[in-house]
């Protein structure tokens, strides 16, 4: 027992000898395996292609073309009315119908203006036969008054009374003209070609003198009428224009801005304009739908990407190019024409056609090795993806 107690035996050093080396000949292996882990991780992101999402460059002009839907009316539409009152007895045409000047549209009862044609006939034949008696006297007080029969105040009285018919018998040759030509007035004509394109009275119905019978729509000369907010006046002066119909989509129809509203209307808060269309033809029909596209005059180019695929780390602005040849990422000073909400607009510095890469650009470095993928949009790739899936996996998915 003391001999135990004052040290370990030959036989217990032994075993501890032997336990270290074991575990010494264990450790050696281990770490080596750490050190093999550690140099492949630092490898990596130089060998592993890593997934990233890409767009294509494509330039275009900075300001959109604006489009806005109207319609397809004449310049001139005329309200067609008799210039007397009375009763109208008929009405020759419809809407829809062909009119050329002077066609007669609608007809009036003319019984009361041939009463007055005939009264006034016969008022200047009282005025004739009046100028003849007076003039007859005149001139025989003449002869008197020489004669020193009649006295002067007879002949002045006489020479009077015949200016007096004088002038009765030309009120009557103009109340005679005004008769012959309310009379006329009974029958109520088209005064240009055109088309019917509303009526506001019916046979049997009395009307006053102006009151709208038809209007007619003529046809030499037709316009795109649209409602435009306010943002848009200053492009509706000075974009050019151009016009497409719903009935024939492929065909533009050139357009010139022809008049303004300078006030906003009352309900829209919009301001109507009118667009003259030049060389449109019989297929272009009046109230057909037509969209008027206003194309801004010599503007900026721009290459639009969304703001995620900007970078700065220094140097100023940069985007991450994918190199088509070794598709590599190559990192491109840009040059920035302006900002919106949710894009940056770039005036150089890609090309076009390239493909830039628009998530996750702070965790990547030049020159690392990628697999692109093209996601329309991530409401798309979100239903598309089964529940729990992860965004690597829809690169994944992507990936060319």
């Amino acid at each position: 027992m003391d001999t135990a107690a004052s040290g370990p035996t030959p036989r217990r050093v032994l075993r501890l000898s032997l336990l270290a080396a074991s575990l010494l000949t264990l450790a050696l292996p281990l770490a080596g395996c750490g050190e093999e882990t550690a140099a492949q991780t630092r490898e990596a992101p130089a060998t592993v292609a890593r997934p990233v999402q890409v767009t294509s460059v494509a330039y275009k002009p900075r300001e959109a073309e604006k489009s806005f839907v109207g319609v397809v009316r004449a310049r001139r539409e005329i309200d067609l009315a008799f210039r007397v009152g009375g009763k109208v007895v008929q009405r020759k045409v419809e809407v829809g119908d062909l009119v050329k000047a002077g066609d007669v549209v609608a007809r009036m009862d003319p019984e009361d203006l041939r009463l007055e044609l005939e009264s006034a006939r016969a008022e200047l034949s009282a005025a004739t036969a009046n100028l003849a008696q007076t003039a007859a006297e005149d001139t025989r007080y003449r002869s008197l008054t020489a004669k020193g029969v009649a006295s002067a105040a007879d002949l002045d009285r006489k020479s009077l009374a015949k200016e007096e018919a004088v002038g009765r018998l030309e009120r009557a040759k103009r109340s005679l003209e005004l008769a012959e030509n309310r009379l006329s007035y009974a029958d109520l004509v088209a005064n240009a070609d055109g088309v019917v394109v509303a009526t506001a009275v019916e046979p049997g119905q009395v009307v006053s003198s102006g009151q709208t019978i038809v209007r007619v729509a003529r046809l030499d000369e037709k316009e795109a009428v649209v409602a435009l907010p306010e943002t848009a006046l200053a492009d509706a002066r000075d974009a050019d224009a151009f016009v497409t119909l719903w009935a024939e989509p492929g065909r533009q129809i050139p357009a010139r801005l022809r008049e303004l509203s300078p006030q906003a209307e009352a309900n829209s808060r919009t301001y109507p304009a009118r667009f003259a269309l030049a060389g449109a033809d019989g297929a272009v029909a009046l109230g057909m739908t037509a969209t008027v596209t206003l194309r801004p005059r010599q503007q900026q180019a721009v290459a639009r990407l969304p703001l995620s695929a900007l970078i700065d780390r220094g140097h100023g602005p940069q985007v991450f190019v994918v190199e088509a040849a070794t598709r590599t990422l190559a990192a491109r000073p840009v040059e920035i024409a302006a900002y919106t909400d949710d894009s940056v607009l770039l005036s150089s510095g890609v090309a076009e056609g390239e493909e830039v890469v628009t998530l996750g650009v702070q965790t990547l470095l030049p020159g690392q090795k990628v697999r692109t993928a093209r996601l329309p949009g991530a409401t798309d790739v979100a239903e598309r993806l089964p529940a729990g899936a992860t965004r690597a996996a829809a690169l994944e998915g992507g990936q060319k």
